[in-house]
């Protein structure tokens, strides 16, 4: 018989039922019926062609043809609690891997990584560097940082709100205040808008991230429309000015996984920790 018929349900309740010798507490075992039950004897027995129980006047007796084959099944379903227990092995593992955008990691994941680490001793952490979707199998994820309109098909919660934030140097040099040069980068590729023909207007400077158009509008080069929780530890440290209130718009920095690594009780820790409390 190949591995891909076997009755494997019709197997464990023979396995229950052999036990108990008694269809009706291998039924409150395995939560079913006792009709149940007899109903999976009876197709296993059609399938195998055996009898496996003979009712007596003393209960339930098992057959030789049974008997013979119970020590197999047996090691072959504490096998397959080995092997489950075997992929569980990664939730309560010391080890995240976690993608995340680099800048998004230096200005606000990395110190909240490691308050998480000192509460938590023991914990190592591997980061994926990642500014777009990876495929969290291949790359073995646990969770993944991204800056989207939501979480997409994953599972996922918002690490803050959408709102977008105009920095500058501070001062008064001509990099600095509302009229220094726009800095240009992914995020915001034509900050100044379009042309009134349409085509997105030249900047003075462009960068590959918001980070990186942070330290530029730091260092005079002009100012720069991030993500405020990304400029909030620059702004709190006096390296730039917000020039204006900040605005909405439609991203956010998303903490994501697929459901299966999301119900992990190590990400559930991750995540509350992430998300509970200041930001």
């Amino acid at each position: 018989m190949k591995r891909t018929h076997l009755p494997l349900n019709g197997l464990r309740v023979l396995d229950a039922a052999a036990r108990h010798l008694s269809f009706t507490r291998a039924a409150d075992e395995l939560a079913v019926t006792p009709a149940a039950v007899g109903q999976q004897i009876r197709a296993l027995e059609d399938l195998l062609g055996v009898v496996l129980f003979r009712r007596t006047t003393k209960g339930l007796v098992l057959t030789d043809e049974a008997a013979a084959g119970l020590d197999a099944i047996r090691e072959g379903f504490l096998r397959f609690e080995e092997g489950v227990q075997a992929m569980q092995a990664g939730q309560s593992s010391h080890v995240y891997t976690v993608a995340c955008p680099r800048d998004f990691f230096a200005a606000w994941l990395s110190p909240r990584l490691a308050a998480f680490r000192l509460a938590n001793p023991g914990l190592r952490f591997a980061l994926v560097g990642s500014d777009g979707d990876l495929d969290f199998t291949e790359a073995n994820l646990n969770l993944a940082v991204r800056w989207a309109e939501g979480p997409g098909d994953l599972e996922g919660i918002a690490l803050g709100e959408p709102l977008m934030q105009i920095v500058a140097a501070p001062g008064t040099g001509p990099g600095s205040g509302e009229d220094a040069p726009w800095i240009a980068w992914p995020g915001d590729p034509a900050p100044e808008g379009p042309n009134p023909d349409g085509a997105a207007r030249e900047t003075q400077f462009s960068v590959g991230d918001g980070g990186t158009a942070i330290s530029a509008a730091a260092a005079g080069l002009g100012k720069a429309r991030v993500p405020l929780m990304l400029a909030e530890s620059a702004i709190s440290a006096g390296r730039v000015v917000p020039l204006g209130e900040p605005v909405c718009c439609r991203r956010s920095y998303w903490l994501v996984a697929p459901l299966p690594q999301w119900r992990q009780k190590k990400v559930k820790a991750l995540v509350a920790a992430l998300t509970e409390g200041p930001r």
